[in-house]
């Protein structure tokens, strides 16, 4: 029953935004076919933008979305049908009729399978995980193509071509949920896009913006779904409930991490009080179970980053925060993958406890080639600057500054630079 309260165009807004993939996943499951379900459903949505508002919200919008898109599919059926002649008219009618013929409570009983289809189909291994990325925001989340190019800090015309290719490549993958460990690596793989498409804001890379909350905000929404949709019986949970904690962790100091000009403010630096504590004891809660079914020394990826962020959460202020057991999990961590980034966070954590040399130390088995972009030598810069030797700051802020491109990043950078100071004496 639709709230009387909620105007026709804000609950339109809002179906879009929760209800988007479900239907979706319903269209497709039905008809196979990606683009006519989509399109179906974006014209639904605009007929109820027309309709709507003169006829009043109907007792059901999700069901009346859903039968207005299903129109729409059948219609587009009936005219490439005709329009190819392949099959008399009668058979190509009785075959329309067998697909539209399933009632909403058919639908609701399925529509957990069909959207978990949906997920792994956007996430397919056939895709580039950055185009994954992109097709799992559009198709299921529902995001505009025109957010999702600006999340991505692409054009318009760039992502629709991007999302169009996608979806060519996906034309003759099969629409259906592995079984055993084929399935236990597709939900990895998932994890893995909706990681990326999380770093994508808070890494922009390139713009004014030191940080995007909201697509990170639809990345971690992403992992709500998919925990809500795997079977736990058969793909473990604990490693997502471990990356549902590692975002919602990070994402907790969205307000906190620039301040009102815009400026990028340091994780030491930031007013604890604007972080968003009940994400931060959700956090923890997901985290304790974890950790206690997880024998020593058999810790994943996840849940060691989970377990860092853990302990800058728990702190009451920056000074307070276990330096020691941090590095000790980023030494953990490095071992387990291998990452020059880890070794990167490694070497700042252990800078806080042992001292810059300590840090500088771990950065020189960092070979520049793994580690391309401005954080390399940005970090080398502050920690040569604490270590006293400014001139060798100097230098590595110079290289950090012809390596970025975001333009809060520069100027907290160039910020750095004019606080070289030498010590008196």
């Amino acid at each position: 029953m639709a709230d009387p309260a909620i105007g026709p165009g804000q609950l339109l807004a809002a179906l879009q935004r929760d209800e988007w993939g479900r239907l979706l996943a319903l269209l497709v499951g039905q008809f196979r076919r990606l683009d006519l379900a989509e399109d179906g459903l974006a014209e639904a949505f605009e007929a109820g933008l027309r309709r709507w508002p003169a006829d009043g919200v109907p007792d059901n919008p999700r069901a009346w979305l859903l039968v207005a898109a299903r129109r729409r599919v059948l219609d587009r059926l009936r005219a490439e049908a005709v329009a190819a002649r392949a099959v008399p008219h009668l058979e190509v009618e009785a075959e329309l009729v067998q697909r539209s013929g399933r009632t909403m409570a058919d639908a609701g009983e399925t529509v957990t399978d069909e959207r978990l289809r949906l997920v792994l189909l956007c996430t397919h291994p056939s895709l580039p995980p950055p185009h994954a990325a992109a097709l799992t925001l559009r198709m299921v989340l529902g995001v505009s193509t025109a957010d999702v190019a600006r999340l991505f800090c692409v054009g318009t015309t760039t992502m629709a071509a991007r999302l169009t290719r996608a979806r060519k490549r996906l034309a003759g993958a099969r629409f259906e949920v592995p079984s055993g460990p084929d399935l236990v690596g597709r939900v990895a793989g998932v994890a893995d896009v909706a990681y990326l498409a999380f770093t994508a804001g808070y890494a922009p890379g390139s713009g004014p913006d030191v940080l995007r909350a909201d697509v990170a905000g639809e990345a971690l929404r992403l992992v709500r779904v998919l925990r809500a949709l795997v079977d736990p019986d058969v793909v473990r949970r604990a490693d997502l409930d471990a990356l549902l904690a590692l975002l919602l962790l990070q994402h907790s100091r969205r307000d906190a991490r620039v301040d009102a000009d815009g400026a990028l403010v340091l994780l030491a630096d930031q007013d604890r009080r604007r972080w968003h504590h009940a994400e931060i004891a959700e956090a923890l809660a997901l985290l304790t179970p974890v950790v206690r079914r997880t024998p020593v020394g058999a810790a994943t990826p996840w849940l060691l980053q989970a377990l860092v962020a853990a302990e800058h959460a728990r702190a009451p202020t920056a000074a307070a925060t276990d330096r020691a057991r941090i590095a000790d999990l980023y030494a953990e961590l490095e071992t387990l993958t291998g990452s020059p980034v880890v070794r990167l966070n490694r070497a700042v954590a252990v800078a806080e406890h042992e001292g810059p040399e300590a840090g500088l130390a771990l950065l020189a088995g960092v070979d520049p080639r793994r580690l391309p972009g401005h954080r390399l030598p940005a970090t080398r810069a502050e920690l040569l600057g604490r270590a006293g030797d400014l001139e060798a700051a100097a230098t590595a802020y110079a290289e950090a500054l012809a390596r970025c491109d975001n333009e809060a990043e520069r100027a907290h950078l160039e910020a750095r630079v004019s606080s070289l100071r030498r010590p008196p004496g």
